[in-house]
């Protein structure tokens, strides 16, 4: 195990061996899949590569990292967007033991400055330019403010750095990893600061991919859309790009996740299966009522991030076609679906159950004590999966686990008597006005149900009396005829809402500032509107 990285007790690890959940699968290896080698593995803006042309492509890349001076267990930060080289790169980490350390498209030198920092990493990977930020300036503030960093890889016009297409040599031997050894870094969201970086084996994260596929019913003639940036283990690997090419079928990269570039590529590429997060599900609805193109091959829209509202997860079928699986997880372990067989009440007012049935999950209250079916509180998890500590965070992770290994998720949640989980929100997502806590997830339900807007976002802003007093941010489905604060509140009444949680006050938007992974940014809506 890498240094910094806390291991699972080896008894609970020799049990996930005999149980079979940790096997020798490693990451990495998926291309070479018998009888599939001139079938369409990967497709981007650049074209088409086989899923020989990528298994080539991903081991002369590991020949170029190893003739740099990289070296199995160097971190290199990876910063590129749904690019072709994304995937090659990180088949290429795999293979060789580099380990990535994946950032997000949205984050700058600050952020990149602290995962360099925190990782050590000994290499930056990032584009030359997209949508007008110049990475190679960020590259240049990372390096003066940093230590560690000996390569810059720069995909497209190096400047005065290292063209990533460089790394290219013929491939050698390669020994084959260790099975519950680091592979990769993800990130936490960061809500409430920096984000952690999130240690993950080739075990865990393989039987992740495994048991995605077969749950989600994905194999070698699915076509997965990478809607969302593939750098997120929500499009990575449940399944994600990962588990489709491990399955053996076509992965596609999305340069970005709206409704004009996604609708052409899934005509074109015969698209079965996408992921997206809840902001993005009413803009895809509505652009699906004048689409010219064909959606007819999309079997799964999988939802998650946050929690999708029952009204909008309604029209998804009806709008799409494909069926509406909805996915609550998190990076650092724990994954629930709905099943694609379950009855249209579980899909639309639940956000599943856990994939594997060595998830260990309590509901608890306050006192720690274990909640009842239908009660309210927070999340804890431990499984074949999820983590045992962040990396190089022991002071986080003395808070955020148990004395007995359960990761304490910050999720408020209810589990049905049937074992399906609703997830409430945030236990810092809650607005405290005047005493009585308010349910922000629940209010904007409402707003989402009850208002004509796209979007909604409930926040507590200072209030000298009250203490916090609760603002609606909203998106009108028709900027022409916002809403006003008098119809918000007129229309939760009218929904029978309790006089506390209806809003103190509406701000109306042009959109709402979303963090790096598509989840509303809340902390940057306040600022906004402190501004």
């Amino acid at each position: 195990m890498q240094e910094g990285c806390v291991p699972w007790p080896e008894p609970t690890a020799r049990a996930y061996r005999e149980q079979g959940y940790w096997n020798a699968d490693v990451l990495g290896t998926w291309p070479r899949t018998p009888g599939q080698d001139s079938a369409a593995a990967l497709v981007t803006s650049a074209g088409t590569l086989t899923h020989a042309e990528l298994d080539r492509a991903a081991d002369r890349m590991a020949a170029g990292l190893l003739r740099a001076g990289l070296a199995a267990g160097d971190r290199i930060v990876v910063h590129l967007p749904n690019e072709a080289e994304l995937i090659v790169l990180s088949l290429a980490c795999f293979r060789t033991g580099v380990l990535p350390v994946y950032a997000l498209p949205a984050h700058r030198s600050a952020e990149i400055t602290h995962l360099v920092a925190t990782a050590e990493a000994v290499a930056y990977v990032c584009p030359d330019q997209v949508l007008g930020c110049d990475f190679r300036l960020v590259a240049r503030e990372v390096l003066d403010r940093t230590d560690s960093l000996r390569h810059v890889l720069v995909a497209g016009e190096p400047g005065p750095y290292t063209a990533l297409s460089s790394l290219d040599a013929d491939p050698v031997g390669l020994p084959a990893p260790d099975p519950e050894d680091v592979a990769l870094f993800l990130l936490s969201g960061g809500t409430s600061g920096p984000p952690k970086l999130i240690p993950r084996t080739h075990a865990d994260y393989a039987y992740q991919l495994r048991e995605s596929a077969r749950l989600c019913a994905v194999g070698e003639d699915d076509v997965y859309l990478a809607a969302l940036p593939a750098q997120h283990n929500f499009a990575l690997a449940c399944p994600g790009v990962l588990g489709t090419l491990r399955a053996g079928g076509t992965a596609v990269l999305a340069p970005a996740p709206t409704a004009d570039v996604c609708f052409p590529l899934i005509e074109r590429a015969g698209v079965t299966v996408t992921s997206l997060v809840p902001p993005l599900v009413p803009l895809w609805l509505d652009a699906a009522e004048w689409t010219e193109h064909d959606l007819s091959s999309l079997r799964v829209l999988q939802v998650g991030g946050a929690r999708l509202d029952p009204e909008t997860a309604r029209q998804v079928t009806k709008s799409l076609g494909g069926t509406l699986q909805q996915v609550y997880g998190m990076a650092e372990g724990l994954l629930n679906y709905t099943r694609l067989d379950d009855p249209e009440d579980v899909i639309v007012h639940t956000q599943g159950r856990p994939l594997s049935p060595g998830d260990e999950v309590r509901v608890v209250r306050e006192d720690g004590s274990d909640a009842e079916p239908g009660e309210t509180g927070e999340l804890l998890t431990r499984g074949p999966y999820t983590l045992r500590g962040y990396y190089r965070a022991p002071e986080r992770n003395a808070t955020r686990f148990t004395e007995d290994g359960h990761y304490r998720s910050g999720d408020l949640v209810r589990r049905t008597a049937q074992g399906d989980f609703q997830v409430v929100g945030r236990i810092n997502d809650v607005v405290n006005r005047g005493g009585e806590k308010v349910p922000t997830q629940e209010v904007e339900e409402h707003l989402l149900a009850a208002v004509p807007v796209v979007a909604a976002a409930v926040i507590g802003l200072p209030d000298p009396h009250m203490g916090e007093r609760t603002c609606a941010c909203v998106v009108p489905r028709d900027p022409a005829r916002p809403p006003t604060l008098r119809d918000v509140q007129a229309a939760l009444r009218g929904r029978g809402v309790a006089a506390y949680k209806v809003p103190d006050r509406l701000v109306v938007l042009e959109r709402l500032p979303l963090t790096g992974v598509g989840k509303v940014d809340k902390r940057a809506l306040r600022a906004q509107l402190d501004a």
